[in-house]
């Protein structure tokens, strides 16, 4: 299968025709399955887009290709391989299908109460049938390192179904078309590592990224991001390095997206 590395695809990538299998269900905005030179691909053209009060500037597509370039620069391997093309529908997102194992859950819920061994709890609910319920995540370095990324990019909607378990135990994270806000609005199914001390070799990334971004990284950024997104940040890098936890929800903005799955 033919690939991608720091953001630019092979020529087969960029330039082979890309065939649409279909529309993939539901998708808030318009999201195929689809394929190039053997490589499955999830498409998401700029065209079919909806505007978004809140998020102004840019598209979903840059923003997604933004996510991917800063994953890339932290070397975690949280969002597989972005980038913009033209397609059937016009210029787009194109991301590498990345094939969850269907019988791991790295998010789920469970009776209220109960914890099972190696997960943390995030909050206590009722399900569809009005039983209680709670949200739990796994306790393993590649979601941890998924969290974190997710503050550098302010990701606002990471729900259940935006990680991809791999069968190796990686994860991959999907979905970051609303990421990069210049306001808080973290919003995130992976709250379990409240108030947690970081890694010192995770935070030795970040800070790396956080200078990355003042220079080259930033640079590269500019073709997808305002400069004052660019700016925060690197702000939310430096910050987060200099108090070295998880962070805690914050104001009156939702601190778990709706739905959560």
């Amino acid at each position: 299968m033919t690939g991608s590395t720091g953001g630019a695809p092979t020529a087969e990538l960029q330039d082979g025709e890309l065939v649409l299998h279909g529309r993939i269900m539901p998708a808030s905005n318009a999201t195929f399955l689809g394929e190039i030179d053997g490589a499955k691909v999830v498409y998401k053209p700029v065209s079919g887009e909806r505007p978004l009060w809140d998020f102004p500037d840019g598209t979903l597509a840059d923003r997604e290709v933004a996510a991917y370039l800063v994953s890339e620069e932290l070397g975690w391997d949280v969002v597989p391989p972005t980038w913009l093309r033209e397609g059937p529908h016009g210029l787009g997102m194109v991301q590498l299908w990345r094939e969850p194992d269907p019988d791991q859950e790295a998010v789920t819920l469970v009776h209220e109460g109960e914890l099972p061994p190696g997960y943390l709890h995030v909050f206590d609910g009722v399900d569809g049938r009005d039983l209680p319920v709670s949200l739990v995540h796994e306790d393993t370095e590649p979601l941890r390192r998924m969290a974190v990324f997710d503050v550098v990019v302010n990701n606002a909607d990471r729900k259940g179904g935006h990680v991809l378990e791999m069968t190796d135990g990686h994860r991959h994270g999907v979905d970051h078309g609303i990421t990069f806000h210049v306001e808080h609005k973290l919003r995130t199914v992976l709250w379990g590592w409240l108030g947690y001390a970081i890694p010192s070799e995770d935070l030795e990334e970040v800070l790396r990224v956080g200078q990355a971004l003042a220079g080259p990284l930033g640079d590269t950024l500019s073709a997808h991001l305002t400069d004052l997104e660019i700016e925060t940040a690197a702000t939310r890098c430096r910050r987060l390095v200099e108090r070295a936890v998880m962070p805690a929800p914050r104001g009156s903005y939702p601190a778990i997206p709706w739905p959560p799955f």
